[in-house]
């Protein structure tokens, strides 16, 4: 366990503060003022290549909140998270549950699209993390759930969605619960059932936070077959083989034709 699950943030993450000027910074009284700042801001290079900001959004109320990586091609054009095929299996995904994305809050580690199709970088994220960490203070979700490896790493740093996978934790008095990016699933059509139980799973959790006592916290050894079912999409975890150039970021995938195989059902 790290350092980080003891409290200190990660790099580009929660606690983070690259630029002196936040406290300068207007009050976000709401999330459309939070909207506003996101998209006038300046606070790294990547407002320099965007077409559009991405903000987020959702019910200010939800129940859920997802938190993915980052703007892709379409959602840099349109200003809108997930408008592309890794959107349209999200809703399909929602839609096998009984909800729907105008009922979810829908965010991102970054605002703004990473150029080159790359990862986000540690000094990006810190740059956003006062208007996510303000989103979430502001909806106040019932439950976060995190879309692969970079937003899991803003809770529980080090650790790879191969083994964190579909388990719900708690931190700093949140339940979070991490599944795949959508992405990733449109990537490897064989992932698609492991991301239909976690779905399944996420609103069973919903249910039984409006019932009454907790959800149960699953900190157990992970058991093989969720060691194993994800293995080739966390980057820095060897010694698994690779299927997938590990890191190839999700971000962008939204620019390639959807695979047929990948309907929902």
């Amino acid at each position: 366990m790290t350092s980080f699950d003891q409290g200190s943030p990660i790099p580009g993450t929660s606690g983070a503060n690259p630029d002196a000027s936040f406290a300068d910074d207007p009050p976000m009284l709401d999330l459309d003022q939070v909207a506003v700042q996101v998209r006038s801001c300046t606070s790294c290079p990547l407002h320099a290549g965007r077409t559009n900001a991405v903000p987020g959004e959702g019910n200010p109320n939800a129940d859920v909140m997802f938190i993915g990586e980052g703007p892709g091609y379409q959602e840099d054009r349109q200003g809108r998270r997930f408008v592309g095929p890794a959107g349209q299996l999200l809703e399909g995904l929602l839609a096998s549950i009984g909800t729907n994305r105008e009922e979810v809050f829908t965010a991102n580690m970054v605002k703004c699209r990473p150029p080159g199709n790359r990862d986000p970088a540690p000094a990006e994220m810190a740059a956003c993390t006062k208007y996510l960490d303000r989103q979430i203070e502001l909806v106040n979700p019932k439950l976060i759930v995190t879309l692969g490896r970079f937003a899991l790493g803003r809770y529980f740093l080090g650790e790879g969605i191969t083994r964190a996978g579909g388990k719900l934790r708690e931190k700093d008095g949140r339940l979070i619960f991490p599944v795949l990016h959508p992405a990733t699933v449109l990537r490897a059509a064989n992932l698609r059932p492991t991301m239909i139980e976690d779905f399944k799973a996420i609103a069973e959790i919903l249910e039984n936070a409006s019932e009454g006592p907790g959800p149960e916290l699953d900190d157990s050894v992970v058991s093989a077959q969720q060691e194993t079912r994800l293995s080739f999409v966390d980057g820095p975890e060897p010694p698994f083989v690779s299927a997938a150039p590990a890191e190839i970021s999700t971000v962008n995938v939204e620019e390639a034709p959807r695979p047929e195989q990948l309907s929902m059902f």
